[in-house]
């Protein structure tokens, strides 16, 4: 008998690459859909048996869509797939329902161990239609959702070392000319001032700098949860900012770079500013770049005043060779 599966995720990438890692032979009709309200809808109608939801999405989240799932007793059985690999995001999605947990990329291997696992695969030959050509990818469509896994690592990495969970975004992908670039720096104020530092990167045929923003009023909190107890106030907030720099830019460019296959070289992390508005970075960096592809990310830890925004700007020059890289994953 055919199963009716559906794949939940606001990524076309995503989405292309769960169906792609089903068994070719499990007799299934699967629907998409690209946010929770979309996937709650299809669920209504019969079409998701099974489910591989993503947990950030716009209109409505993985978490909102499993409580509905739980609250109202629709007959769904849902696998979260994800980016966010926290081990609160597992234990939170598994207290509302979820049958288990993938961690982004997905892989062939994976999905069918799971599907081993409880029951659920059985085998038609010849049953399953290919559902690939459906999906359209594009490039910032797949730099979103190759942000969206590195983001994830970032945050695992930050929320073990602090004990904290971290709050995701939505990555948000542009290829932005300088005046855009602008406009997308001074939309990260939210406070009066912040602390930046900036840190370069090069690989083979691609090169960028990381920018991190730190908002100054969440020096206090994240030097509390580091341990960090000096009675100089200035060297306190130099090794929060250094620090928090090193693991979010670390870990993401090393997502990344395990991603496209590819290594990065880092420079030193460099301050930019401290204590001072975003305008004032936006004149002393901004000049230096014409065109840039640009990744944005809102890093908010939970119960606690903290927030910073990383950037990512590669180079107009990096973009033929990401092109080329995410091909493979178009393909």
């Amino acid at each position: 008998m055919t199963i009716p599966v559906l794949i939940c995720d606001d990524s076309s990438l995503a989405r292309k690459q769960m169906a792609r890692t089903l068994p070719k032979d499990w007799d299934v009709e699967v629907t998409f859909a690209t946010n929770g309200a979309e996937g709650l809808a299809a669920i209504r109608e019969g079409k998701g048996e099974i489910v591989f939801l993503d947990l950030n999405m716009p209109v409505m989240d993985g978490y909102e869509v499993l409580e509905t799932v739980q609250q109202q007793d629709l007959p769904a059985l849902i696998i979260v797939v994800s980016g966010d690999i926290q081990i609160k995001a597992h234990e939170r999605v598994k207290a509302l329902g979820a049958l288990d947990f993938i961690q982004k990329p997905v892989s062939a291997d994976a999905i069918s161990n799971i599907l081993q696992e409880y029951g659920i695969l059985t085998l038609t030959q010849g049953a399953a239609a290919d559902m690939e050509p459906m999906v359209k990818v594009d490039l910032r469509d797949a730099c979103q959702e190759i942000a969206n896994v590195a983001m994830g690592r970032a945050a695992d990495l930050l929320a073990k070392l602090l004990d904290v969970f971290v709050v995701l975004p939505i990555p948000n992908v542009n290829v932005l000319e300088v005046s855009e670039l602008t406009m997308a720096l001074k939309a990260t104020e939210e406070s009066s001032t912040v602390s930046a530092l900036c840190q370069g990167f090069i690989g083979a045929g691609v090169a960028g700098e990381a920018l991190l923003l730190f908002h100054d009023a969440s020096f206090e909190d994240m030097a509390k949860l580091m341990g960090i107890n000096s009675a100089a106030e200035n060297f306190t907030e130099m090794e929060v900012l250094m620090d928090t720099g090193n693991v979010l830019i670390g870990a993401f460019l090393s997502g990344i770079s395990e991603q496209l296959d590819m290594k990065f070289s880092q420079s030193h992390p460099v301050v930019l500013g401290r204590h001072c508005t975003v305008n004032d970075l936006i004149h002393d960096s901004s000049e230096k770049w014409q065109r840039t592809l640009a990744m944005e990310i809102n890093y908010r830890i939970e119960d606690h005043n903290i927030q910073c925004d990383l950037l990512l700007l590669f180079t107009e020059d990096s973009i033929p060779t990401l092109n080329f890289k995410l091909g493979y994953l178009l393909d």
